[in-house]
């Protein structure tokens, strides 16, 4: 493991530490079932982060953008994410407070999400890709190379956006379609505005350093996906559930996450050991 994936995965530790101090907190004021609720909310919102991390590392691989500009190019998306989630959270909720039914519908829709995940996977990021590089193109030249980490550039004194505004705006569109899971799938643990929020904003902002470690260990985690749609279906299941009255403790829902995250984990690292001495 070279320096800078060490330094990134000391990051990442420094960022699930901040979380669990959050969460000590929310548990001294707040209670025990606050404190299970984000611990619940943390978990799946890491957990699914993971699979968008691939999704960031397919964008950068297909603009073929340097390593040294992904670094802002990350920045900027996360914060573009925390603001977003505050948006869809606050929408969601309100809807939620409104038609309490919703809940049902964002049930189906996460378990149809999640058995998506199983199947190979198809071609929707470049239909993504190509959808931004046409939106960009419809208010703004578009330059043919990169002008370091400028998303800007001026030229024959006319401005042109560079290629790395494009990933920025990719990496924004890809983060909607993530959220339009992710924050339907932290209802069925929680609908505390404040114990939802932080707990999303908890485990976005280690992604950036997250996303360093899996850039150089990805192929080592490759049934990981297998674990996301797992829970995704899961907190799908767990929602449609409500419809007959039958609640699945935050207990149980933390153990199920940590359990099959793990397994995932633990059996691409021993696959992945297999192959290399095939």
């Amino acid at each position: 493991m070279d320096t800078i994936v060490k330094n990134a995965f000391k990051k990442v530790c420094f960022w699930i530490s901040v979380a669990i101090v959050i969460n000590i907190v929310i548990f001294i004021f707040l209670g025990s079932e606050k404190s299970l609720q984000f611990l619940g909310g943390y978990l799946i919102e890491l957990s699914l982060s993971i699979d968008n991390l691939f999704v960031f590392l397919s964008v950068f691989t297909a603009f073929n953008v340097p390593a040294r500009y992904q670094h802002r190019c990350l920045a900027y998306g996360i914060i573009g994410a925390i603001v977003l989630r505050l948006i869809f959270i606050s929408l969601g909720l309100t809807i939620v407070n409104s038609f309490s039914w919703i809940l049902y519908v964002f049930g189906f829709l996460l378990l149809i999400s999640g058995i998506n995940m199983y199947r190979p996977e198809k071609k929707e990021n470049q239909k993504v890709n190509h959808f931004a590089l046409m939106l960009v193109k419809r208010f703004i030249p578009i330059s043919s190379d990169f002008a370091g980490s400028k998303f800007f550039i001026k030229i024959d004194n006319k401005l042109h956006a560079t290629p790395l505004f494009v990933v920025l705006i990719v990496i924004e569109l890809s983060d909607i379609l993530f959220a339009i899971d992710s924050v339907p799938a932290v209802f069925s643990v929680s609908t505390d505005l404040l114990v939802v929020y932080t707990s999303n904003i908890c485990a976005i902002l280690g992604l950036r350093q997250l996303y360093f470690v899996l850039e150089h260990l990805h192929n080592r985690f490759a049934y990981v996906k297998y674990g996301v749609a797992t829970i995704l279906t899961f907190t799908g299941i767990k929602l449609m559930l409500l419809l007959i009255d039958w609640h699945i403790s935050i207990i149980a829902s933390i153990g199920f996450i940590i359990i099959v995250l793990a397994a995932s984990i633990i059996i691409s690292i021993l696959m992945t050991n297999r192959h290399q001495k095939c």
